[in-house]
């Protein structure tokens, strides 16, 4: 059988575990003349030029990439797809931002060919700004979930997707019940989960619009498909937060409405966990379960400082998310340094290499897909990134200065965008490039 083999040589940075938990300097790997090895899709080897050159096997394409930067693809760990037409919407808070701009939006997709074309679009952004690998709501409609799952595997994305559930608390035409959530849940499924690089996530769109007949439901569903996800949101927004009191009287707090449902698992992640207690976290950590910063999103809405540290503390794992519609970029190098702001704020400086550990591994370890992505280790399918890192006059100017490879990524993480992506790679092939645009 004929192996399909190239090379990249550029600088190389990947992560290989949190930060949180190892010594900073085992936590990463850089190789400032390194050699990206892939064979079939895979990657083969990682490693300093000097040591992997003189045993690539003759007439191995080779593509060097001087002054260039080569990375794993980025992982969106949560992202509204339908939301994309309301980036940078003037709004008040959480609750009012839904009614106002979300579910109007939404509304649209019950016309197939409206999510076919948000599909497109959504997709090809992703890849312009570096994301690989996403977690990503669609709307109640199940088509729309259809058109983006056919998009992402014409592209060959490893995206996860999930029909919103929501069947109160919603306009009408945003609602569905029990019975068709099931139906439509189960349908999407069994037709594509495993296929191409697609996942499935049962996707109840928060406590206030799910009854608690439709939470058990969703947790049946997950609990008879144990390699599907559970995504949703949880403790955004104080108003919320009232709101689902109100609506759950019983409950202890927020996670265990959605504990007593079956919906704290190992494969359950939790959007935002902004006002979320050390009890609740180390429930979630005792359970497995992910929590996901969306430091845009939660400035824009005004919802409030989440706490890296807190989390680390208790032992979460905590993965990276654009939040697209409430947050303001599909960047995830801009949610790098919006994370470092929400932290000043906070009085928790945040690492550099922590906040790329958010954007990739991190976000492959809450999606449960870290054996395929999240870094370039042997094996792992090649998914990269070829950074520039003088993609404009003030990024070179900086970027050069810098001493180390930590600041490096700190000033991409202030000053980079879709700009400095110029390459990106699904599985070895390459998806998108800049200068083809």
């Amino acid at each position: 059988m004929r192996v399909t083999r190239r090379a990249y040589r550029a600088a190389l940075l990947h992560m290989l575990d949190d930060p949180c938990r190892t010594p900073a300097a085992e936590a990463f790997a850089y190789h400032e003349d390194g050699l990206l090895v892939v064979e079939d899709g895979h990657v083969a080897a990682f490693g300093a030029y000097a040591d992997l050159a003189p045993s690539l096997p003759e007439r191995t394409p080779l593509e060097a990439f001087p002054g260039k930067l080569i990375v794993p693809g980025l992982v969106d760990a949560h992202i509204h797809y339908p939301q994309t037409d309301v980036i940078a919407a003037w709004g008040s808070q959480l609750l009012d931002w839904l009614h106002s701009h979300t579910f109007p939006a939404e509304q649209a997709f019950a016309d197939r060919a409206h999510a076919d074309e948000a599909a497109q679009f959504f997709c090809d952004e992703l890849l312009r700004h570096g994301t690989t690998s996403a977690l990503v709501f669609g709307t109640v409609h199940k088509t729309s979930v259809e058109a983006l799952f056919e998009a992402a595997l014409a592209r060959n994305m490893r995206l996860i997707a999930g029909k919103v559930l929501m069947d109160r608390h919603a306009p009408e035409g945003l609602t569905d019940t029990v019975e068709t959530g099931r139906a439509d849940t189960e349908s999407l499924i069994r037709a594509w989960r495993g296929k191409g690089r697609l996942g499935y996530a049962v996707t109840p769109r928060f406590a206030v619009t799910s009854s608690d007949a439709q939470l058990a439901m969703a947790g049946e569903v997950a609990a008879a498909h144990p390699d599907v996800l559970i995504h949703t949101h949880m403790s955004e927004n104080l108003d919320e937060i009232d709101r689902v009191g109100e609506l759950f009287p019983d409950a202890r707090d927020y996670l265990d409405v959605y504990a007593r449902h079956g919906l704290v698992t190992p494969r359950s992640v939790f959007a935002h966990c902004v006002h979320t207690t050390d009890e609740a976290l180390r429930r979630m950590q005792a359970a497995g379960s992910a929590a996901v910063f969306c430091p845009s999103s939660n400035l824009l809405l005004g919802s409030g400082l989440f706490s890296l540290k807190q989390a680390c503390d208790c032992g979460v794992t905590v993965g990276l998310g654009t939040d697209i519609g409430a947050g303001a970029s599909f960047s995830l190098l801009h949610m790098m340094g919006e994370a470092y702001k929400v932290g000043q704020l906070g009085g928790e400086a945040l690492d550099p290499l922590h906040a790329f550990y958010l954007a990739t591994l991190a976000g492959a370890r809450a999606m449960k897909i870290d054996g395929h992505v999240g870094n370039l280790a042997p094996g792992k399918e090649a998914d990269f990134l070829v950074i520039d890192l003088a993609a404009t006059p003030l990024l070179a100017r900086r970027t050069a200065a810098a001493a180390t490879i930590a600041e490096q990524v700190f000033v991409l993480s202030l000053l980079g965008d879709d700009r400095a992506i110029e390459r990106t790679y699904l599985a070895g092939a390459l998806a998108h490039s800049r200068d083809r645009l």
